[in-house]
């Protein structure tokens, strides 16, 4: 895998314009569409990868234009699931909480971890990662009146994820993240956070060589590092902008041992961050990290935000990553 030092991406997630907001809540209510909500994903994908390339990011997402949740999206589709009530996920955006009501099973690739992944990797000359939610959120998000265990469920979604991961993997993708933003939650719950992620991993990365990543967000990390250290992926792609990188100060005691996504964007601001702002922020996480081991993005998905601001926010991380290459001279590969 070829990539310059501090390589830029994003997390997933882009903001979804009025147009597929619409077409998605008129396939819902099954009325007539002239153009399929499938052709409409298919289009929508095909802009997200042009503007990406043409800002320069350098590992590139397929922006998510088929989920609406991150976790209701994937056991809509798993047996064992029945759909609940609406909860708050936050602000005022709400998702109805799944529950578990059987053995959950695996009846086959879901659509957008495996056809979607495959449309938007032959159309972008870049690589593109492929992003399936972790075993432990998706537990810790669902109502459980089945299993009776959090470890239960846990690893019993684990399993499932599992296959949904290899078939990533199959279909050769070699950037791979898993996204667990529950993994704060609950401290004293790592020891399952770990054993879960072993069980989708395992192998996984000898067999296909596969670079994976954890994404982390919506937490306090002093709760969990340097435990979230032992989980067996590649790199921590953690929320660290919004907390003003308050994380540091524990990297000088205990040294950040694995590569990282270095939040640099502030998801939750419409505030377009300037250049300098974050050449700033690269260039502090120097003090705590070689630049072979940070990866730039934002602090978390963009679907929050609107397109025209996540597009400035974007533009402003690629320049100051290219700013910051040049003033210090990183001109080789890095080597993964």
């Amino acid at each position: 895998m070829k990539l310059p030092l501090l390589p830029t991406t994003t997390v997933g997630s882009f903001p979804q314009t009025s147009e597929m907001r619409k077409a998605r809540a008129n396939f819902r209510k099954k009325k007539e569409m002239e153009v399929s909500l499938e052709e409409l994903e298919l289009k929508w994908i095909r802009e997200i990868i042009t503007l990406q390339e043409e800002i320069g990011i350098d590992v590139v997402v397929d922006g998510e234009p088929y989920r609406g949740d991150m976790v209701a999206y994937f056991t809509n589709v798993y047996d064992g699931f029945q759909e609940g009530g609406f909860v708050r996920s936050y602000g005022n955006r709400y998702y109805r909480k799944p529950v578990v009501v059987g053995d959950i099973k695996w009846k086959g690739p879901t659509f957008g971890t495996s056809f979607y992944w495959s449309y938007a990797q032959e159309y972008s000359a870049k690589p593109v990662k492929g992003m399936v939610t972790g075993p432990y959120t998706m537990m810790d998000w669902s109502f459980d009146e089945y299993y009776g265990s959090r470890r239960e469920c846990a690893l019993a979604l684990a399993k499932v994820i599992r296959k949904e991961v290899k078939q990533l993997c199959q279909l050769g993708a070699k950037i791979i993240q898993i996204d667990e933003p529950a993994v704060s939650v609950k401290p004293e719950e790592l020891n399952i956070v770990i054993e879960a992620m072993e069980t989708v991993v395992d192998g996984l990365k000898t067999d296909y060589d596969v670079y994976f990543i954890n994404h982390i967000c919506y937490g306090d990390f002093h709760k969990v590092y340097p435990t979230i250290l032992s989980l067996p992926v590649d790199q921590l792609d953690l929320e660290l902008s919004n907390s003003a990188y308050d994380l540091f100060e524990l990297f000088e005691k205990y040294p950040f041992t694995k590569d990282i996504g270095l939040g640099v964007i502030d998801v939750h601001s419409h505030n377009v961050e300037t250049v300098q702002e974050v050449e700033n922020r690269i260039e502090n996480a120097f003090k705590y990290l070689e630049p072979n081991q940070i990866w730039v993005d934002p602090d978390c998905g963009g679907k929050t935000r609107s397109p025209k601001e996540w597009e400035a926010k974007l533009r402003v991380m690629v320049e100051a990553v290219k700013n910051v290459r040049k003033k210090y001279n990183l001109n080789s590969e890095l080597k993964k």
